[in-house]
C-alpha cells in the first residue's frame, strides 16, 4: 500500500443508489386498481391527465419539493421606505409547485366536471400524487378546493370570485381580484381561546352603509396568508357569520389585514402558516348571519377528505424509499428484502397503505355521488369524520416504521423521510383533532338515525367472503347498540368502525383469489379484525403471502 492511497476509505458499497424519478400514476400499481374501481368506463380518457401528472410529480416536482422545505417563505412586513406590505416570500419552487398543480386542475377538477360521476375521485387521484411530491403546497390547493361550496352562497359577491376560483390559473401577483387570472382561497377560522371550539371566536363583524362588514379581531392560525381571499369566522348582529375577506382592496390598497408573525412550524415548511389582525378589514357576508358554521359545513368535509388523501400518500411515499432501500441492502448474508422478518415488516406496510388509500377513495366516491344519492351522502357525513381520525392517527407510527427500515440514513436530512416524519402528525391536527373527529362522529349517529343504517348497510355488502369480518360486524353492532357512556368510548367505536370499513373497501376491490389485493384484503381482516397480529406493524402471522402482497406495494414497471 502507498501512502498515496492508504487512507483512501471511502469506497462505497452495499449502498442503494438514490430512487430514479418514475411515473406516481403509472408505476403504481395498488393506486390504478383502487382508483379505476370507482370510476365509470366514461372517465377512461382521465387516464391521460393521471399518466401525465404522475410523470410531473415523480420527477420535477420532487426536485422543486426538496427546494421548497429548505427555503422556507419569509414575512416582509415593511418595504424599505416604511410602507407596510405585509408579503410573503416564497422560494421559486413554490410557485412552480402551485402553477403545475393548477394547471393539472388539482384544485378544481370536481368542479370544472361537476355532476359528472367519477369526478372527486379523479381529484383525489390527482392530489395523492402531488401530496407524494410536496405537502405543503397542498394546503392552498386543498382550501381553494374546498371553499367553492361555501363560496356559493355569497350572492352578493361578484361572479368573478366563484369564475376565478374554479376557472383561474396560478397568478401569485399582489392585485385586486378582479385584475387577477385565477384566485386561490384560504381559511382563517380559530382563534387564541377558542381553537376548535370556534363559537367563542371574539373576532367582530360590523355591517356597513355599502353591505359590506369590517372586521375586528385575530385569527390564531391564518393558513396560506398569500391567497387572494380568505374564508373566516366573525361574530355579527346575527351571531357567529362566514366572511369572504380580499387580500387586497378593489382601490389597489391592502385591506387591513395586519400579519404579526409567521408559525415556526414542526413541518409543512413551504406553506406559510400565519397569526393576524383584523383592523376593520373589509369582508363580505357568505350566507345570512347567524349561518357561520352550516356554510362552511361542506367547506370541512371537503378538507377532511383531503387530509385522508395527504395522509395516505404520506404512507405511499414513505414505503416506496423503504422498498427501495431494502431492495438494494445487504445483511447478515441476504437481501434485506429477502429477510423474514423485513419481509414481514413490509407486508404490513403495504397492507397499512392500501387499507388507508381504499378508504379515502371509497370517501371521494361518496362525496362524488352525494348529490343525487342518499346512501351515499349519510356515509359521507359519517365516514369522513372516522376517515379522518383513523388514517391521520396510523400516519406518524408509519412513517416511522418505513424510516426504521432504512436505518440511520433515515435520520439524516439528505433523505426525504425526515420531511415526511416531521409532516405525519400534521393531518392528524388540521381540521379537528381525533376528539373533535370522535365527537362529530358520535354526533351525526345521534342526530341522524339512518346514518347507523346506512353504514351497516354498506358493511353488509361484503359479509360472507370473510370469517373475521363478518365476526367483527356482529360485534360492532353490539357495541354501537350499547348507548352507555358514548363519549368516553368514542375514540374505540370510530377506530372500531374505521377498521371495518377498510376491510369492506378492500374485499370489495379485490377480484379473485388469484390476486395480491385479495390476499392484501384477507391478511388485513385477519390481522386487524381477527387478532392474529400483534399491536406493532411486522408482526403479521406466518401464513400470510408476503412476497405477494409485497410485490404489490412495489414502483412496478407498467409502460
Amino acid at each position: 500500500m502507498t501512502s498515496s492511497n492508504r487512507f483512501v476509505t471511502h469506497v462505497v458499497e452495499n449502498q442503494p443508489t438514490i430512487p430514479a424519478p418514475y411515473n406516481l400514476w403509472r408505476n403504481d400499481a395498488l393506486l390504478r386498481l383502487l382508483v379505476n374501481h370507482h370510476l365509470p368506463s366514461s372517465h377512461q380518457h382521465d387516464e391521460g391527465l393521471l399518466d401525465q401528472y404522475g410523470q410531473l410529480a415523480g420527477d420535477t416536482l420532487m426536485v422543486h419539493g426538496e427546494l421548497a422545505n429548505k427555503n422556507k417563505p419569509t414575512l416582509h412586513t415593511f418595504d424599505r421606505y416604511g410602507r407596510r406590505t405585509d408579503n410573503v416570500e416564497f422560494h421559486p419552487s413554490y410557485h412552480a409547485l402551485m402553477e403545475s398543480a393548477m394547471q393539472h386542475n388539482v384544485h378544481n377538477y370536481s368542479w370544472t366536471h361537476e355532476g359528472v360521476e367519477g369526478a372527486h375521485t379523479v381529484r383525489a387521484a390527482l392530489m395523492y400524487m402531488h401530496y407524494q411530491a410536496e405537502s405543503g403546497t397542498s394546503c392552498p390547493l386543498t382550501m381553494t378546493h374546498a371553499a367553492i361550496p361555501a363560496m356559493r352562497y355569497g350572492a352578493n359577491l361578484p361572479p368573478y370570485y366563484l369564475d376565478k376560483t374554479i376557472n383561474g390559473v396560478y397568478d401569485p401577483r399582489s392585485l385586486p381580484a378582479s385584475q387577477k387570472h385565477g384566485l386561490t382561497i384560504g381559511m382563517g377560522m380559530t382563534e387564541k381561546q377558542g381553537g376548535s371550539d370556534v363559537r367563542r371566536n371574539t373576532t367582530t363583524a360590523v355591517k356597513q352603509a355599502d353591505g359590506s362588514y369590517h372586521i375586528v379581531g385575530h385569527k390564531f392560525f391564518f393558513s396560506a396568508p398569500m391567497c387572494d381571499a380568505h374564508l373566516i369566522l366573525a361574530q355579527a348582529e346575527g351571531g357567529l357569520s362566514c366572511f369572504l375577506l380580499p387580500r387586497m382592496l378593489e382601490n389597489g390598497e391592502l385591506n387591513n389585514v395586519r400579519i404579526q408573525r409567521l408559525k415556526d412550524k414542526l413541518g409543512d415548511w413551504s406553506n406559510a402558516s400565519s397569526e393576524v389582525e383584523f383592523q376593520e378589514a373589509t369582508a363580505y357576508l357568505i350566507g345570512e348571519e347567524g349561518r357561520g358554521v352550516p356554510v362552511i359545513i361542506d367547506m370541512v368535509s371537503l378538507t377532511r377528505l383531503d387530509c385522508m388523501i395527504g395522509s395516505s400518500a404520506l404512507m405511499r411515499q414513505s414505503l416506496v424509499h423503504a422498498l427501495h432501500h431494502v431492495s438494494h441492502r445487504d445483511a447478515f448474508g441476504k437481501t434485506l428484502v429477502n429477510q423474514p422478518l423485513m419481509q414481514n415488516v413490509l407486508a404490513d406496510l403495504t397492507i397499512e397503505c392500501a387499507a388507508a388509500t381504499a378508504l379515502t377513495m371509497r370517501v371521494a366516491k361518496a362525496v362524488d355521488s352525494a348529490s343525487n344519492n342518499n346512501h351515499e351522502a349519510a356515509l359521507a357525513r359519517l365516514v369522513t369524520a372516522i376517515g379522518k381520525y383513523w388514517i391521520c392517527k396510523r400516519t406518524p407510527m408509519f412513517v416511522n416504521e418505513a424510516q426504521e427500515c432504512l436505518g440511520g440514513i433515515g435520520y439524516v436530512e439528505e433523505n426525504p423521510m425526515p420531511r415526511y416524519y416531521r409532516q405525519a402528525p400534521l393531518n392528524s391536527i388540521w381540521e379537528g383533532s381525533g376528539n373533535v373527529q370522535c365527537l362529530d362522529v358520535l354526533r351525526a349517529l345521534a342526530k341522524e338515525p339512518n346514518v347507523k343504517e346506512v353504514l351497516f348497510s354498506e358493511l353488509k355488502t361484503q359479509t360472507g367472503k370473510n370469517k373475521h369480518y363478518d365476526i367483527h360486524l356482529s360485534k360492532l353492532f353490539d357495541e354501537l347498540s350499547n348507548t352507555q357512556n358514548m363519549e368516553m368510548r368514542s375514540r374505540y367505536l370510530t377506530e372500531q368502525m374505521a377498521l371495518a370499513l377498510q376491510a369492506c373497501s378492500l374485499l370489495a376491490t379485490s377480484i379473485d383469489n388469484d390476486n395480491a389485493l385479495n390476499d392484501i384484503a384477507h391478511t388485513f381482516c385477519e390481522s386487524r379484525l381477527g387478532n392474529g397480529s400483534g399491536f406493532a406493524l411486522g408482526t403479521l402471522p406466518d401464513t400470510t403471502p408476503f412476497e405477494r402482497i409485497i410485490a404489490l406495494g412495489r414502483v412496478s414497471s407498467t409502460n
